[in-house]
């Protein structure tokens, strides 16, 4: 069995699903709890998604062995809310709701690293959801439940509408900080001692090992390796749009300073200057230790290479490289902390 998840959710009125919360997803669950559940509930196909009713979480609950996942099924037993049982026995494209959301947890809850996981048939799977502050409502519906709310005298706020939602609203990251939880999605990976501030940036199947200082965007594929700094704006090329394939990755004690960017992987210890954007095209003239020029090549040349510092002449706007002199350390102080 490749994963399982006991899960509670939101569906429409013709009950679709638009969300699960999967507290206690596992990644190759052990076989006396598959044994257990089946007892009740047979795991029949490749996947699947089983309706958990009261009754059915509480006799599943004393069934179990296993602690974590007993508490949460006795917890579900009371739950008023759609709760299901969701397992893929080999890492398939997704092709439901539950399983899209289950495979979105085991990357957050830190179990599986961003580009592990087969994630074809997401986008298909996950419906475009009003965010709001009663929970998720079906963007078909959202315009009668405003209305309702505005008879009753409430305020409904929506805070988006979108397939994915905050990865706060889920789960808390062990030893991480998010200074703004509305730029963290679902799906996101944060090591311990990563630090996201306001101007920071996450997207689903993307993240930080952590430590990390993350002030800039770390878009979908994109893996930042520990001791890494991305200043205020900065970013990184994802896969999802613009036909790009190349999966970026920036390694241990880069810096992307403010405003800069990259199209290339990074390998260790290497500086992009502030307000420079290497992409794979670009003109790079290598320069030696006596900053003489060398060749002139294109970035994608240097792609992954370690100790490279990339900056601009002041003069001319040549893009240069050299050999990084001094690679960057994180304040110990902020990140040991969170």
């Amino acid at each position: 069995m490749f994963c399982i998840g006991i899960g509670v959710g939101s569906q429409n009125t013709a009950g679709a699903w638009l969300e699960v919360a999967f507290p206690k997803s596992l990644l190759g669950p052990s076989a006396t709890l598959i044994k257990e559940i089946e007892t009740l509930v047979p795991l029949e196909g490749e996947s699947g998604n089983v309706p958990l009713d009261q009754d059915l979480c509480a006799r599943l609950a004393a069934q179990i062995s296993d602690i974590a996942q007993k508490q949460l099924l006795q917890a579900l037993a009371k739950s008023q809310k759609p709760c299901v049982l969701t397992w893929l026995k080999e890492d398939t494209a997704i092709a439901s709701t539950p399983a899209a959301y289950l495979k979105l947890h085991l990357l957050s809850s830190g179990q599986c690293r961003p580009n592990s996981l087969n994630l074809d048939g997401i986008f298909a799977s996950l419906p475009n959801v009003a965010w709001t502050s009663q929970g998720a409502i079906a963007t078909e519906e959202l315009e009668e439940a405003l209305l309702q709310a505005r008879i009753q005298g409430q305020h409904l706020e929506v805070t988006s509408i979108d397939k994915f939602p905050k990865l706060t609203n889920y789960l808390a990251p062990n030893g991480a900080r998010i200074a703004d939880s509305a730029r963290v999605r679902l799906g996101a990976y944060l090591g311990p001692g990563t630090t996201v501030m306001h101007e920071g940036f996450i997207n689903f199947n993307a993240g930080a090992e952590g430590p990390n200082m993350v002030e800039g965007r770390i878009s979908q594929g994109v893996f930042v390796q520990k001791g890494s700094d991305l200043g205020g704006s900065a970013s990184t090329a994802g896969t999802l749009s613009g036909g790009g394939n190349q999966v970026i990755s920036i390694g241990e004690d880069c810096l992307i300073s403010a405003n800069a960017g990259t199209g290339i992987s990074l390998g260790h210890r290497c500086t992009i200057e502030a307000g420079l954007y290497i992409t794979p095209g670009t003109l790079v003239t290598l320069i030696d230790v006596d900053g003489a020029p060398v060749k002139t090549v294109k970035a994608r040349i240097l792609n992954g290479q370690d100790d490279l510092l990339f900056i601009r002449h002041s003069q001319t706007g040549e893009v240069q490289c050299r050999t990084n002199q001094h690679a960057i350390k994180l304040n110990d102080l902020l990140h040991a902390h969170n």
